[in-house]
C-alpha cells in the first residue's frame, strides 16, 4: 500500500463530510432547499403505501452473521413486510440459509431556532442487504456470507447549522455504492470468528449499542469524532480482515486491520473495486457481557437481547501509524490515537425475565489534543422499553452528547466552547412494516461558538 500523509486539511475535509461541521455556501444552501423538497415525494410515497398495505406473514429465524449497523440500522422486535412473503419464496429462501432485507429509512428534519433560517431537510436511505448461512445452503457449517449495497441523499441539516453533533446519525454524502461485503468463519461454537472482506471500523468499534434508540450521531450510530485516526466509516468501507475471540462466556476480544482512505468516496465511488491506497490502521476492543453470552452480542441491540439485565461494557482503542501535523509545529509526527470506553446496561425491569423497564449508556473518548481538533466526545443516555400501554413495541429515550474542542488549535485567549447536544425521541413500532420515531433536539454552543439551535423530526423507516 501506499502511506499517505493526512494534513490538517485532510481533517477538516472530513470534518465538513462526515461531521457536519462546516456552513454551505449560497449556492448550496439553494441545492439543499431544493434537495430536500424534491425527496419529499419518495418518503410521501413510502408511507401512502403503508397505509393500504396487507398483513404480514412472520418468519423463521435464521442465524445471521455478526452484522454492523449496515444490516440493520434500526433493528427492533420480529419485523414484516410491506410485500409480504414474496408468495412464500421468502420463507423458502430462508430455510436454504438465504436472508434478503430491504428497507427505507429517512430523517425529515426541520431546525424550528437556529441563527439560519428555518429549513426543511430529508434524508434518505434505501438501503439492501443479504446473509447467507452456507452451513444451511451446502453444508458448510459456520460459514458465512453478509453483503449490503444502498442509495442514499438529501439535505444534510448538519452541515447547514455547522454543527458538531450531526441531528442524523444516517448523512454524510449523496451516493450509490456497494456499501460492505465480507465472508465470516466460525469455529468452536463461536468462541473464534474471522471476517475478510469490505467493512467499516464504525460498524463495529465505538459504536453505540442502544443506537437503533436514538437519532442524531454520536448515539445513533457511532462516536462522533472516531474520524480523528480516520477510521473507516458506514457507507465508504474499506477492505478489512477481523478476528474475534471469546476466552471465556461473558468476556470477547477482537481485533481489526482496515485500509484507511483519506476520501473514500471520491476515490472508490461505487465500492465494487476494493482500494488498497491508504494506510493501513488498527482498532482493537475488549468487552464484557452480565446477563447474556458474547458470542450473542450484535452492533445494535434488538427487543429479545433486552430481556433481563442484559448489559454491555467495552473499552477499545485505534491506532494509525501514519503522518499527522498539528498546529504548533510544522513538521509531521508518526501515528495517531484514540481510547473509548462504553457502558449499556439494563437498570430495571418490571420483570426480571422481560424487557419492560429502563436502560442507560454511557461513553467517552480521548484522543491527543496536540493533533485532534475535537478530541473529547461524552455521550449518555436513558431508555424506557414500552413506558405506554400499547399493544404494540414502543421506547422513550432521552440522550445527551458533550463534544469538547483542543485550545491549540484557537487563537490563546479564546478558546471554543464545548458543543452541547440533547435529544428526546419515542419509537413506534406502530406496524410490522412500519416505525415512526417523532424527536426533538436542543443545540447549545453550536459548533463551539455562542449559538443555540432547536430541530424537531421524525424518523421514518419501511420494511419492504
Amino acid at each position: 500500500m501506499t502511506a499517505l500523509a493526512p494534513t490538517n486539511h485532510a481533517i477538516t475535509d472530513l470534518i465538513a463530510k462526515r461531521l457536519c461541521a462546516s456552513r454551505f455556501n449560497p449556492m448550496r444552501q439553494k441545492q439543499f432547499h431544493l434537495y430536500g423538497l424534491q425527496l419529499r415525494f419518495p418518503f410521501l410515497l413510502c408511507c401512502a403505501l403503508c397505509v393500504f398495505t396487507f398483513p404480514a406473514n412472520s418468519q423463521i429465524l435464521q442465524e445471521e452473521t455478526l452484522s454492523g449497523p449496515d444490516s440493520h440500522e434500526t433493528g427492533q422486535g420480529p419485523h414484516g413486510h410491506l410485500f409480504g412473503n414474496w408468495g412464500g419464496e421468502r420463507t423458502h429462501l430462508l430455510e436454504r440459509g438465504v436472508r434478503f432485507d430491504f428497507q427505507y429509512v429517512s430523517d425529515s428534519l426541520w431546525n424550528l431556532k437556529s441563527e439560519q433560517k428555518e429549513r426543511f431537510a430529508s434524508w434518505n436511505r434505501f438501503r439492501g442487504t443479504v446473509d447467507i448461512d452456507f452451513g444451511t445452503l451446502i453444508g458448510q457449517k459456520g460459514l458465512y456470507f453478509h453483503a449490503t449495497a444502498l442509495w442514499q441523499g438529501g439535505g444534510n441539516l448538519g452541515a447547514y447549522l455547522g454543527l458538531l453533533t450531526s441531528p442524523s446519525g444516517m448523512s454524510s454524502a449523496n451516493t450509490c455504492r456497494l456499501d460492505s461485503w465480507w465472508f465470516e468463519k466460525r469455529w468452536l461454537d463461536e468462541r473464534i470468528t474471522a471476517r475478510v472482506g469490505q467493512f467499516a471500523g464504525q460498524d463495529f468499534y465505538g459504536t453505540q449499542h442502544y443506537g437503533a434508540s436514538f437519532i442524531f450521531e454520536p448515539m445513533g450510530y457511532a462516536l462522533g469524532n472516531l474520524f480523528t485516526t480516520l477510521e473507516s466509516f458506514d457507507p465508504p468501507s474499506t477492505p478489512a480482515m477481523e478476528i474475534r475471540v471469546l476466552p471465556l462466556h461473558n468476556f470477547y476480544v477482537k481485533s481489526m486491520v482496515m485500509a484507511v482512505v483519506r476520501s473514500p468516496f471520491s476515490q472508490n465511488s461505487t465500492g465494487l473495486v476494493p482500494q488498497f491506497n491508504g494506510t493501513p490502521m488498527s482498532v482493537s476492543e475488549i468487552g464484557f457481557t452480565p446477563g447474556k453470552k458474547a458470542s450473542s452480542v450484535r452492533a445494535f441491540d434488538n427487543v429479545e437481547s433486552r430481556k433481563g439485565y442484559s448489559g454491555l461494557y467495552q473499552f477499545g482503542a485505534s491506532y494509525n501509524p501514519g503522518k499527522f501535523t498539528s498546529p504548533t509545529s510544522a513538521t509531521p509526527r508518526s501515528g495517531n490515537y484514540l481510547l473509548y470506553w462504553m457502558a449499556s446496561q439494563a437498570l430495571w425491569r418490571v420483570d426480571p425475565k422481560r424487557a419492560k423497564g429502563l436502560d442507560a449508556t454511557f461513553a467517552y473518548d480521548w484522543s491527543p489534543p496536540s493533533v485532534n481538533r475535537n478530541n473529547r466526545e461524552l455521550a449518555a443516555g436513558l431508555r424506557f422499553n414500552e413506558p405506554l400501554p400499547l399493544n404494540f413495541h414502543h421506547t422513550m429515550s432521552l440522550g445527551y452528547v458533550r463534544n469538547m474542542l483542543s485550545p491549540q488549535f484557537f487563537p490563546p485567549g479564546r478558546p471554543a466552547k464545548a458543543e452541547q447536544a440533547v435529544e428526546f425521541n419515542t419509537l413506534l413500532d406502530v406496524l410490522p412494516m412500519l416505525l415512526l420515531q417523532p424527536v426533538i433536539q436542543y443545540y447549545a454552543n453550536v459548533g463551539g461558538g455562542t449559538n443555540r439551535a432547536v430541530v424537531f423530526g421524525f424518523r421514518t423507516k419501511v420494511e419492504f
